[in-house]
């Protein structure tokens, strides 16, 4: 934020747009996901001096951690993840209510990071409770649909994603910045979009859920709303709340490999990063990534491999606890095991959550298997459990951060050395 937006005299710069805030009588801001807070602190920091006196701020910030000042112009939400509660649709309220009141001569400031999509929602259908909001999140979370299906669905189903935030705001003079979970090339996916336009459409849904009834096990009553045919579309590129509308990416995943292989190279590392194995499941990417590994290992006496994403896991109705990130490193740990290969492998989520536990991901080597054994752990069984945090901790090679206040995406590090 401090690198991309700053003020010269009455003019707020966003990257390349400027934007004479003269030209507005009142400035929105609406914060969503986890690096809601720490965008909005910054963002506050250079508008302010810009204002002239009596300019109003209005915001709502919704996320993972507070903002640093109390401010009476900033309503705060704390944002529930991975499933949505009571409070997500009273922020998605809150949300729509001041956007209702934007007119021409507004400026509105979006600020979405990852997380978003179940911090702020509404059902498009009105008789939707919240349990059956919560139960339609927890399918998709444990389906192991790809990012871009689920975002697809939750599009759909809402009255806050897809573009239709852009649309309750349609007089308005837009911009919206990100912090990226996704693909540069998919930003319309960072929180399901709620101010982008969306490319996917109410017969892609059909066709994802019919792919994948049995994974994603859909009450019937969810199962009418998608196929009504009357299904209302969300906003596409050429909607009218578009044409006054910039969005850029501040922040994203190729930043965090970018820096992390400069770190690896300082340390003598020969580094490379594919990315090949977003969205697989976690056993394919877990070999694929370890065979490239070896590989390398072949031409550099020390190999350091990035690959950033997210990699898929299919939870069964009972499991354990752990995330994506454990689970990818134990099924690496025993792979590690079983080639006899001396590699280490560290698998994180830059939100600083993992799953349904308290650790961000882990860190496995050679010896990982040996000591959980020793410690009475079985390792396929935590595989088969999805139970992996109960080992690593134990272990102590739990990465255990807290809400890190930011989101782009995870990061696996394969190390290998002769």
């Amino acid at each position: 934020m401090r690198t991309r937006v700053h003020y010269q005299g009455e003019t707020l710069h966003v990257g390349e747009l400027a934007y004479n805030l003269q030209d507005f009588h009142r400035v929105v801001v609406i914060s969503i996901g986890k690096a809601a807070a720490p965008m909005w602190d910054a963002l506050r920091l250079e508008l302010e001096p810009a204002l002239k006196p009596g300019q109003p701020i209005e915001a709502v910030v919704v996320g993972s951690t507070m903002p640093q000042q109390k401010d009476h112009r900033v309503r705060f939400f704390p944002g529930s993840h991975p499933l949505p509660t009571q409070t997500s649709i009273d922020a998605a309220e809150a949300v729509l209510k001041l956007l209702a009141s934007c007119d021409d001569r507004c400026l509105v400031l979006f600020l979405i990071s990852g997380g978003a999509s179940a911090m702020i929602e509404k059902a498009l259908d009105g008789s939707v409770t919240v349990e059956e909001t919560t139960q339609f999140y927890r399918s998709l979370v444990q389906s192991g649909l790809p990012i871009t299906q689920m975002n697809a669905l939750r599009k759909h189903f809402s009255q806050v994603k897809g573009g239709r935030l852009a649309v309750a705001a349609q007089k308005a003079t837009q911009c919206t910045l990100l912090v990226s979970d996704v693909p540069e090339s998919v930003l319309h996916v960072v929180g399901s979009g709620p101010s982008l336009p969306d490319p996917s459409t109410t017969e892609e849904c059909r066709q994802i859920i019919a792919a994948n009834l049995d994974a994603l096990n859909f009450s019937g009553k969810l199962l009418s709303f998608f196929r009504d045919p009357e299904l209302e579309e969300t906003a596409k590129a050429d909607h009218p709340a578009f044409r006054r509308a910039s969005w850029l990416s501040l922040l994203s995943s190729d930043d965090l490999c970018r820096i992390a292989g400069e770190n690896a190279a300082k340390l003598g590392f020969h580094v490379v990063v594919d990315n090949r194995c977003d969205d697989w499941d976690y056993r394919d990417a877990a070999v694929y990534l370890l065979d490239r590994l070896q590989e390398l290992r072949q031409l550099h006496p020390k190999v350091c491999l990035l690959s950033a994403g997210e990699v898929s896991v299919r939870l069964p109705s009972a499991h354990g606890v752990g995330g994506r990130n454990l689970q990818f490193v134990l099924e690496c740990s025993r792979l590690i095991n079983e080639r006899y290969v001396k590699a280490t492998v560290l698998s994180g989520g830059s939100d600083g959550v993992d799953g349904n536990s308290p650790a961000a991901g882990a860190v496995g080597d050679e010896t990982t298997m040996a000591r959980a054994a020793s410690k009475g752990f079985d390792i396929i069984a935590g595989l088969e459990q999805f139970d992996s945090f109960p080992i690593f901790s134990a272990l102590d090679d739990a990465i255990i951060t807290g809400p890190t206040g930011n989101n782009v995406r995870d990061l696996r590090i394969l190390l290998i050395s002769a």
